[in-house]
C-alpha cells in the first residue's frame, strides 16, 4: 500500500466520534428522506461503513430510533434549564421561556421529530418510553410554575395540555404554518391560562 493510499490516510473514529457521526447521518436520512426509510442497513450504506459497525451501536432500528429522541430530549432540557436560570420569576417570563425553548427546540430539529416521535409511538413499549423522556421535562415545568398556581401545584392533566399545545404549535411552526413568535406568544397564553386554572 502507498502511504498516498486514501483508506491509509482515513483517521480512525473513536467509538464516542463514530456514535455521532452516525447519529448526525440519520438525523440527515430522516430530513432527507423520511423516518420510514430509516433502517440500520440504510444508514451504514449513507455513513459508508459496514453493517456491523452500525449494529454495535443500536443493535435495531428501534434502538436507533430511541437514540435519537434521547438526543432531542436532551437538548430541548438542556434549552429549558438555561432559559429558565436566565428569566424574572414571574408567571408571564416563565411561561414565556418554557413556550420560546419547546418552540425552538423543535424548530432547530426540523420536521425530523415529528417522525421519530411518531415511529415511536407505534408501541406501547414505545409510548410509555417516550414518556419516561417526557417526564423530566415536564417536572422541570411543572416546577417552573407550580408557584403561580392558586393551589400551589400543577396537576397531571394541566401538564398534558401544556405538552400538546407546545406539539402542536411548534410543530406548525416547523412546517411554516405559523411565525414561531405567533406559535411561541399562543403557547405562553395557553400556559398562563393553564395555571391560573389550576
Amino acid at each position: 500500500m502507498s502511504s498516498d493510499d486514501p483508506t491509509r490516510a482515513r483517521k480512525r473514529l473513536s467509538r464516542d466520534e463514530r456514535r455521532r457521526q452516525l447519529l448526525d447521518v440519520a438525523w440527515q436520512l430522516v430530513r432527507e428522506e423520511g423516518t420510514d426509510a430509516l433502517s440500520l442497513g440504510r444508514l451504514a450504506e449513507q455513513a459508508g461503513v459496514t453493517k456491523p459497525v452500525v449494529y454495535d451501536h443500536f443493535e435495531t432500528r428501534t434502538g436507533l430510533l430511541v437514540a435519537l429522541y434521547q438526543e432531542y430530549d436532551a437538548r430541548q432540557s438542556r434549552m429549558l434549564e438555561q432559559a429558565l436560570a436566565r428569566c424574572d420569576a414571574s408567571l408571564a417570563s416563565r411561561a414565556w421561556v418554557i413556550a420560546e425553548a419547546y418552540v425552538d427546540c423543535v424548530m432547530s430539529q426540523g420536521v425530523e421529530i415529528p417522525g421519530v416521535s411518531a415511529a415511536l409511538a407505534g408501541s406501547p413499549e414505545m409510548e410509555a418510553l417516550k414518556r419516561a423522556y417526557e417526564q423530566p421535562f415536564l417536572d422541570k415545568c411543572r416546577e417552573a410554575l407550580a408557584g403561580f398556581s392558586p393551589s400551589g401545584t400543577v396537576g397531571a392533566a394541566g401538564m398534558r395540555l401544556l405538552v400538546g399545545a407546545a406539539d402542536a404549535l411548534s410543530q406548525a411552526a416547523a412546517a411554516g404554518e405559523l411565525e414561531a413568535q405567533a406559535a411561541k406568544a399562543e403557547l405562553q397564553a395557553a400556559i398562563m391560562a393553564m395555571v391560573e386554572r389550576q
